[in-house]
């Protein structure tokens, strides 16, 4: 149906995107598919539709998230991140997972609200630091096999943070 999500809302195609005009399009969009449109239009006309609003809906999910964007742009430059397979990751990174495990082991023993914050904090900053990095691989460097290996940390990065958000949560739940 879509060759492209970036040209499907007239977009330049790159990790940087104007937000404001993909939020436009999408509206405008997904006015124009809504089934509410074809209520009284023949059932291969609603299917149709129905696609095609299916279709704009994931291509805005995917180009409004700056992970999905960036894993996205990866895929589409042909490097398959092979997520489930390839877990092969720089060992400075791996060093870091395992502290950041601990650190979290560590939270969730002292069951202190003090060092979540802190935990949340430091991958805070490494996500904000790896989408930094991963922009400067697609736009600037347009090396996309670099950038697919920032990606897949940036993937364990956004995973370990819900991990730490669920403890948090686990914790509030337990002291009230």
């Amino acid at each position: 149906m879509v060759e492209n999500y970036f040209k499907l809302f007239e977009l330049p195609q790159g990790f940087a995107i104007d937000a404001g005009a993909l939020e436009t399009r999408w509206r405008q969009m997904a006015a124009r598919v809504h089934p509410d449109r074809f209520a009284t239009a023949a059932p291969a006309e609603r299917r149709v539709a129905m696609q095609w609003a299916s279709t704009i809906n994931e291509g805005h999910r995917i180009l409004k998230s700056p992970l999905l964007r960036a894993r996205y742009l990866c895929e589409q430059a042909g490097c398959d991140l092979q997520t489930e397979s390839n877990t092969r990751m720089d060992g400075a990174f791996l060093m870091r997972q395992m502290e950041w495990r601990e650190a979290l082991d560590e939270a969730r023993d002292s069951e202190d609200p003090a060092r979540f914050e802190q935990l949340g904090n430091d991958i805070a900053q490494a996500r904000t630091e790896l989408e930094t990095t991963v922009e400067a691989l697609i736009d600037g460097q347009h090396d996309f096999p670099a950038a697919a290996e920032k990606v897949r940390e940036w993937m364990f990065i956004e995973k370990l943070a819900a991990e730490v958000q669920q403890a948090r949560h686990a914790l509030a739940d337990r002291q009230h």
